[in-house]
């Protein structure tokens, strides 16, 4: 019995187990249901949330792009310089809330889908587990409900049965409550999900209040533009209405000057017809006297006719009457004076205007020795008795027609006033013209003024300024055509000489591998440019130097065993012109009395024959061509005794070599002592006699390193420059670039920001100073330039100027050069009135900072 109920109590338990875990399986599956529609609501919600926030961007996007668009008028129409990093701040700032929107949107549709996905997956797996779990735990129920009912009927471990029953049912249970756990957790994971979509709303908001602030920019800066621009236009206005005021103006003052230009051409040419009535009257009263005097001998010479024929009918009368008297007859003037009036007065109303009126002016003197002339044949006035008997036997004598006056044949005496004054003219015509040819061959000399040093070919006047008027690559333009223009700018600005390239044909276009010595025609211009561009220079009191390269000569030709040593032109010189020892070119000559130079054969100036032609060449270089002086390259290739024969022949006005020589130096930087190296160039010039100066490559060297620092550079052990000026300052010419060292070669350029401390140096010190054409007109420092070479001729320094250097140190140099200059270099604190040894009250003229400054006496 306590079985059977126990069994019916495991029935009614096993029976409610089973209700119950139906009812929770069924609760369970409505929650899930629940579950799954809140999902599918809150999805729909979030898929709808995204549609209106895509919506919402693409608005954004729309509005972003208008507004770029907005902000790209806006841009086109500001002025770009004032305006356009706004334009760009706000493109950058559209850019970057569009990029932030698109992130935002991307991070919430990936959580989005990553979320659902994941809670959807889960929740389907969980409760799909938890049904078979629970399915499996009812099946396994009847199972063991089943086998308890069999162990019941056999009556074994009922109890035991049930407590395992029971304990299943926990485990249903706890599923359950695990199952619910897991749907919290989608819950909240919903929840989160929700909270990023609000977050990324949040973002969206931001994003659109950025783009309402990049709006407001944009406004603020189309406002701005706006107004730059109504205050640009209005400038620009007020601009165009002063330049067309400026152009009235100039209008009416070119009206004004063409109005009187008019009046001056039509003055002139006024004048010029009343002087050209002027002549032609006086050429048509010249052609009506010269036809009077005609008529008049025409008249004469009838009236002498007349007079012969009246004689001749009386003499044959006379005979015919054969009366031995002869009748005196007298002919009244007015038989021989009619024919003159009528000549000379043609008709009666002129005649009776004279003789009423009389002379209407004082006849001038040259008219009444015309008259004079024209009448010296006529018959006088007296009446002619004819009493001289007369022999019937002898025929008369009526003069031949040779002998009768002629104007034609009419001959001015010796001594009339127009003869000697056309002989007077003709003579000054001569003279002048013969003056004029004199000019255009002869060099311009300059009057020494008053303690200047005398005229000679090593120094100049000892005042020269030089322009090397040329760099490397001149030779590609019509270089004679345009530095002719620029001699009104150099002789303004104190250049007293110009060096141009070398002016022959040549292999090279540069000129330095000349042939026909004598053809002028070159890649820098023809003949006659050439003579155009020196003349104009002569114009403006400006000397030329020709660069004569004597050293070596191309050949035209080529020898019978092919070697190029053959010359051409009117110095058809052989191999014996060339030195015996050039390797290249089998010269037959004497050895080379300097260096070789590879490139061309040496030519052997010990020959006579070539130092007479060369000679005749530099001649007609001076006379012909009109060149003053010369530049000589590479004379390191012949003995400097040759270079004073030529100078001695052809009296250059100035005469530069150009001896280039290398510096010492010593662990690769330049050594302070350069005193070899200065005195290998005065032996040079000591082999010219001192006729030619020399470029002072010295200097030019001790330069490149003294200007950095190291100004102590500037002073030789003895207080002097370093270089050839301080020796031989007189035969110095210095310089800081030439076309070899700077120009396109730059074998050797002056450093570019010290150019103008080097010009502060060598314009203000002895020697003689060289500025580059390139410095001068292609880098901007003409007028630095111009400056320095104004404060050389106001303070008088020349060549010989003595130099007295106060210092010379790493931090600048101080020197006074002759009696009126005083220069600084670097950026040493000093000035006059902290030098006691300098006397006298002191001006600055030209101040350049740390750079350069130079002091006037007053």
């Amino acid at each position: 019995m306590e079985a059977l109920k126990a069994l019916t109590v495991a029935e009614a338990k096993q029976q409610e187990y089973a209700a119950n875990l139906a009812k929770g399986r069924e609760e369970a599956l409505s929650k899930l249901e629940a579950s799954k529609e809140t999902f599918k609501a809150e999805l729909q919600k979030m898929v709808e949330e995204k549609t209106a926030l895509d919506s919402e961007l693409v608005l954004a996007k729309q509005d972003a792009f208008k507004l770029a668009l907005k902000v790209e008028g806006i841009a086109e129409l500001a002025v770009k310089h004032a305006t356009s990093y706004i334009a760009e701040d706000a493109k950058l700032k559209v850019a970057a809330a569009e990029t932030a929107a698109a992130e935002a949107t991307l991070r919430v549709e990936e959580r989005i889908r990553n979320a659902a996905d994941e809670a959807a997956s889960a929740v389907l797996l969980e409760a799909r587990s938890a049904i078979e779990e629970a399915l499996a735990a009812a099946e396994a129920a009847k199972e063991h409900a089943r086998k308890v009912e069999i162990a019941l009927v056999e009556k074994l471990n009922v109890l035991d049965n049930l407590a395992q029953v029971e304990a299943e049912a926990l485990s249903s249970q706890v599923a359950v409550s695990a199952l619910e756990q897991k749907l919290q957790i989608a819950n909240s994971e919903i929840d989160r999900l929700c909270a990023d979509i609000k977050a990324a709303e949040m973002l969206a908001r931001a994003a659109e209040e950025r783009v309402a602030k990049a709006e407001a920019s944009v406004a603020e800066i189309q406002k701005v533009a706006e107004k730059d621009a109504l205050e640009r236009e209005k400038s620009v206005k007020s601009s165009l209405q002063a330049l067309k005021d400026a152009a009235i103006a100039r209008g009416e003052a070119a009206k004004v000057a063409f109005k009187a230009e008019l009046e001056t051409l039509q003055a002139a040419m006024q004048a010029a017809e009343k002087a050209g009535r002027i002549r032609e009257q006086a050429n048509l009263r010249k052609y009506e006297a010269l036809r009077r005097s005609l008529a008049a001998a025409e008249a004469s010479a009838m009236a002498w006719k007349g007079r012969a024929l009246t004689v001749e009918g009386l003499l044959r009368k006379v005979q015919e009457d054969g009366d031995e008297t002869i009748p005196i007859i007298k002919v009244e003037t007015d038989v021989t004076t009619e024919g003159r009036m009528v000549a000379l007065l043609e008709s009666d109303s002129k005649k009776w205007d004279l003789l009423a009126n009389g002379p209407r002016r004082e006849a001038p003197e040259w008219m009444k020795r015309r008259t004079r002339v024209t009448l010296q044949g006529l018959p006088p006035r007296s009446i002619i008795a004819l009493d001289v008997p007369v022999d019937a036997a002898v025929p008369l004598q009526v003069p031949l027609p040779d002998e009768v006056w002629s104007i034609a044949r009419a001959k001015v005496k010796q001594d009339d006033i127009f003869l000697k004054e056309a002989a007077e003219k003709e003579a000054l015509d001569v003279q002048r013209r013969a003056l004029e040819r004199a000019l255009h061959r002869k060099t311009i000399r300059r009057l020494s003024e008053e303690g200047d040093e005398k005229m000679e070919s090593g120094t100049g006047s000892g005042r020269e300024i030089v322009l090397q008027a040329f760099n490397w690559e001149s030779c590609r333009r019509k270089w004679y055509l345009e530095l002719a223009p620029k001699a009104a700018d150099l002789s303004h600005c104190g250049i007293t000489t110009v060096w141009l390239p070398p002016p022959t044909q040549s292999v090279a276009p540069q000129g330095y591998m000349p042939s026909d010595l004598y053809n002028l025609n070159s890649a820098y211009g023809t003949q006659e440019e050439l003579k155009s561009c020196i003349e104009e220079m002569h114009n403006h009191d400006i000397l030329v130097l020709g660069d004569a390269v004597l050293n070596h000569r191309c050949a035209q030709k080529q020898s019978p065993n092919g070697i190029w040593n053959v010359f051409g032109g009117k110095l058809a010189w052989g191999p014996e012109a060339i030195v015996r020892d050039d390797p290249n070119f089998q010269g037959r000559g004497n050895p080379s009395s300097g260096d070789i130079f590879h490139a061309a054969p040496n030519i052997d100036h010990s020959q006579e024959f070539v130092r007479h032609d060369i000679k005749e060449w530099l001649n007609w270089l001076r006379t012909e061509i009109g060149y003053d002086g010369w530049r000589l390259d590479f004379v390191r290739g012949f003995w400097g005794g040759y270079v004073k024969e030529y100078i001695e022949s052809s009296k250059p006005a100035f005469a530069i070599g150009e001896y280039w020589d290398s510096l010492g130096y010593e662990g690769g930087n330049i050594c302070y002592n350069q005193d070899a190296h200065r005195q290998r160039i005065i032996n040079w010039i000591n082999a010219t006699g001192g006729t030619s100066s020399a470029f002072d490559v010295t200097t030019k060297g001790i330069l490149h390193a003294a200007l950095h620092n190291e100004y102590w550079r500037l002073i030789d052990p003895r207080g002097k420059p370093p270089g050839v000026m301080g020796w031989w300052p007189s035969r110095a010419v210095t310089f800081l670039e030439n076309h070899d060292t700077g120009s396109t070669q730059g074998h050797w350029p002056f450093p570019r920001d010290k150019l103008m401390q080097g010009y502060a140096y060598i314009l203000t010190h002895c020697g003689t100073p060289t500025v580059f054409y390139d410095h001068f007109y292609d880098f901007g420092l003409h007028d630095p330039i111009a400056e320095l070479l104004a404060a050389r001729t106001r303070t008088g320094v020349h060549c010989r100027s003595p130099v007295k250097i106060f210092h010379a140190n790493k931090n600048g140099y101080v020197a006074q050069v002759g009696d009126n200059l005083v220069m600084k270099i670097g950026g040493m604190d000093w000035n006059p009135s902290k030098q006691n040894d300098l006397v006298g009250s002191w001006e600055r003229t030209v101040d350049k900072g740390g750079d350069y400054q130079i002091w006037e006496l007053r």
